[in-house]
């Protein structure tokens, strides 16, 4: 059975992060979008603190960095959440979720710009065959389309292209201070409470109590599970199986969004939108694929270089040396979800 866990763990994650867009399209019919990204943070940051001081990660003297804590918390938080939940109130939840799968596209494409070992290479035609699949999905040729979906996708890709940014600020600032991810995570939540307890309107936040399915979705499913205990079962699989496969499970909650819009709520989303959707995933495997071979031949040369093998080291060693960066970066992706 314990071998089985981190299966379980990961297909769990999937779904839970794939029925998060429901919850926060309901959720905008009560109150108000930055309500909600206050709520989700509040609520969600409590399991991760509990989390970060159970593996003792945390110190006082990070707090040195704090505004780059801080920076963080606005660009793969705040900022982020608030956009993405804004386009929830105006696209379908199953699209929302499957556009929410480019979101390593924007983030590569910064990361060329800002970050000198990225290069495009062959991964252009990842990126190109991903935009592709958001603009389908968008479907520019609807008559309808600037009463509908044109602001969601807006709102969508400038949500990804902040969380992207997120990506290249933590490779810059952020790698180098060597601190778990677990205390990283749990400082970008709280600041980014502190950050919405200044800025929130909470004049009928008690609005989310008037509907109980729509509450519990918010508190339970959008918060606790979806956020918070998200958190821990991605460090849980992180351990288990590496960042690598863990950062595979990005192609499951799309999926289960279109599922959860198409089957169980009627929303209409239809064969073109399916289609954008293979597109947006064969892009992001394109670009992923790429990075992960790249990294694998760099990894190998520096071994044969160095010729520095500790053969003593064992698998479960060997997955958390994942360098830091990709961690950091796998983990600020799902924040998405």
């Amino acid at each position: 059975m314990n071998n089985k866990l981190p299966i379980i763990a990961f297909i769990s994650l999937g779904i839970i992060w794939g029925s998060n867009f429901i919850y926060m399209k309901w959720a905008t019919e009560l109150i108000s979008p930055l309500q909600i990204v206050f709520l989700r943070v509040f609520l969600g940051f409590i399991p991760v603190l509990a989390y970060s001081l159970y593996k003792k990660s945390m110190s006082l003297n990070h707090f040195k960095y704090s505004l780059h804590f801080f920076v963080m918390s606005l660009l793969g938080t705040t900022v982020y959440y608030y956009f993405f939940v804004k386009a929830s109130s105006t696209l379908l939840s199953g699209v929302m979720g499957a556009l929410s799968g480019s979101i390593p596209l924007f983030a590569f494409l910064l990361a060329v710009l800002f970050i000198k070992e990225e290069k495009l290479n062959i991964r252009i035609f990842g990126i190109l065959i991903g935009v592709i699949g958001v603009v389908l999905i968008a479907k520019p040729f609807n008559d309808n389309i600037f009463n509908s979906n044109i602001e969601g996708i807006f709102d969508v890709v400038f949500g990804s292209l902040i969380l992207g940014s997120s990506f290249v600020y933590a490779k810059k600032f952020i790698s180098p201070l060597k601190i778990h991810f677990s205390a990283l995570t749990t400082y970008q939540l709280g600041f980014a409470l502190l950050t919405l307890l200044l800025i929130t309107d909470f004049n009928g936040i008690i609005n989310i109590k008037n509907d109980t399915h729509t509450f519990l979705g918010m508190i339970i499913g959008l918060s606790l599970l979806g956020t918070g205990l998200a958190y821990i079962l991605y460090y849980y699989i992180i351990e288990e199986l590496g960042a690598v496969a863990a950062s595979s499970v990005t192609y499951i909650p799309p999926v289960v969004a279109l599922i959860i819009g198409y089957f169980f709520i009627n929303e209409n989303i239809d064969l073109v939108d399916c289609i954008g959707t293979i597109l947006i995933f064969f892009g992001v495997f394109i670009v992923n694929n790429k990075r992960e071979k790249m990294n694998k031949d760099k990894n190998l040369n520096k071994t044969e270089n160095t010729k520095q093998i500790d053969n003593t080291i064992s698998e479960k060693k060997k997955k958390e040396k994942m360098p830091m960066h990709i961690l950091i970066y796998d983990i600020i992706r799902k924040t998405s979800i």
